[in-house]
């Protein structure tokens, strides 16, 4: 891959701001995919000179281009892109037995998981996901197919092998504890082994009701051990967290039940966390854990609405995720529309003042973006257009063929980029990277092995 240059408007997050528009600027991409420098257009030549880059590309951007960090969904269930956009509507624990595991039982069938698995990558990487923290199932082959499939795309990616060794709705849908845990093990030593550069398993109980404590309690072990990170969900409806209670009632409270078992750490991404109180914020907040809003699927299941300005005020890491199916769209704009939308309601539902809102569009951006990478312990790596990164990012055509934006001559560029947050799609994507190589798909489709 040869170093280039790029010239135009850039757009990204930072610590201190949530969106950060950098007009007529240049960035330069070297040729291991690392952000080399972004400087004023007026010092290109100059920075050229210093980097002994003579004769490097230089690519100008048109008027309405711009390029922003890929999107991280920190939280997307793989097995489920079959039935994304049927199902809507039913409670969470119904939908789980109705649908979910069902289909997700049909994972034993690598050719099935093979087609569902590839065009989930090939969707998500299409509408601008860079990075994606993904559930299989509890199937260890198709598990490391997705893997496969993910490397070859070109996609970063984290994979987990899904544990539950209870599952009374669906009885031929569960492993034994022994199985779990063996076959998670099996499953981090398989991905370690292939040495994929971007690609990384992710110990994965289901939640606590289709997992045991001795099960929990051997994957946090397993966890600590290999030093890999954890994922799981918590508090994403009222019914689910009765039920744990009780199932679990030497534990005071959800969170409880986690952090005893070795599985809530700063390694740690729980999907929804729609019900924390206090005392379960504050020991996310200690353990250094993360949660991942997904709005639209919380919406969808009719499990509540996360507020999301409390947990950033916990000073809890947070990211967004599609939560597909439970979520019904596999882009992560529909999940920043559905954040502020979210945060909306929940703070006219408490009667806070709209000025008073953390949570608009610049700070759903932010989310997307470099708070997904924080969540999944990217940060030094990926999440924004700082120099020393890899160059996750889009390239933005807000006047593509066929886009749904309009621009109009009086529109800022916060007016242009937060039409294409509120109104834009894979057609305005034009595309898409991953530590600075081209991963976009095009018209034929990525196949697997």
């Amino acid at each position: 891959m040869e170093a280039r240059v790029l010239v135009g408007t850039f757009v990204h997050a930072t610590r201190q701001e949530p969106l950060l528009v950098l007009r007529a600027h240049a960035l330069g991409v070297a040729r291991d995919g690392k952000i080399a420098f972004v400087v004023p257009e007026t010092q290109l030549q100059e920075t050229l000179q210093r980097h002994d880059w003579s004769g490097v590309s230089i690519r100008r951007l048109s008027h309405r281009q711009f390029v922003m960090p890929g999107l991280v969904d920190t939280h997307i269930h793989a097995s489920q892109y079959s039935f994304a956009g049927t199902a809507v509507g039913l409670p969470l624990l119904e939908w789980l037995q109705r649908y979910t595991f069902n289909v997700e039982a049909k994972f034993h069938d690598l050719e099935f998981a093979g087609d569902v698995y590839t065009r989930v990558v090939r969707r998500t990487l299409k509408n601008g996901t860079t990075t994606a923290c993904y559930f299989g199932t509890i199937h260890t082959d198709a598990t490391l197919l997705l893997c496969d499939i993910a490397d070859r795309a070109g996609q970063r990616a984290m994979v987990g092998k899904v544990c539950m060794d209870h599952n009374e709705a669906v009885p031929a849908y569960k492993e034994t504890s022994d199985e779990a845990v063996r076959d998670t093990e099996r499953f981090i030593m398989a991905v370690k082994d292939m040495k994929y550069e971007r690609v990384h398993p992710v110990v994965t109980p289901r939640f606590a009701l289709s997992c045991t404590r001795e099960t929990m309690r051997a994957l946090g072990e397993t966890a600590r051990g290999t030093g890999t990170r954890i994922q799981s969900h918590i508090s994403e409806s009222l019914e689910e967290v009765e039920l744990v209670r009780t199932l679990f009632p030497e534990s005071e409270n959800y969170t409880e039940v986690y952090r005893s078992s070795g599985l809530l750490t700063d390694k740690t991404v729980m999907a929804h966390g729609v019900h924390l109180g206090e005392v379960e914020l504050r020991l996310f907040h200690e353990a250094g854990a993360s949660i991942s809003h997904c709005p639209l699927s919380n919406a969808a299941l009719c499990s509540g609405t996360m507020d999301a300005q409390a947990v950033l005020s916990h000073g809890v890491k947070l990211g967004l995720g599609t939560d597909v199916a439970g979520g019904y769209s596999a882009s992560m704009l529909t999940a920043v529309r559905h954040a502020v939308l979210a945060a909306h309601h929940v703070g006219l539902a408490a009667h806070r003042d709209v000025k008073d809102q953390t949570l608009g569009y610049r700070e759903a951006f932010r989310l997307a973006t470099l708070g997904g990478s924080q969540v999944l312990g990217l940060e030094e790596v990926t999440g924004n257009l700082e120099v020393g990164k890899e160059l996750d990012a889009l390239l933005v055509d807000t006047e593509a063929p066929g886009s749904p934006i309009d621009i109009f001559p009086d529109d800022s560029w916060e007016d242009i980029i937060q039409k294409f947050l509120f109104l834009g799609d894979d057609r305005n994507i034009l595309e898409v990277y991953v530590a600075g190589r081209d991963v976009t798909p095009r018209d034929e489709p990525v196949t697997s092995p």
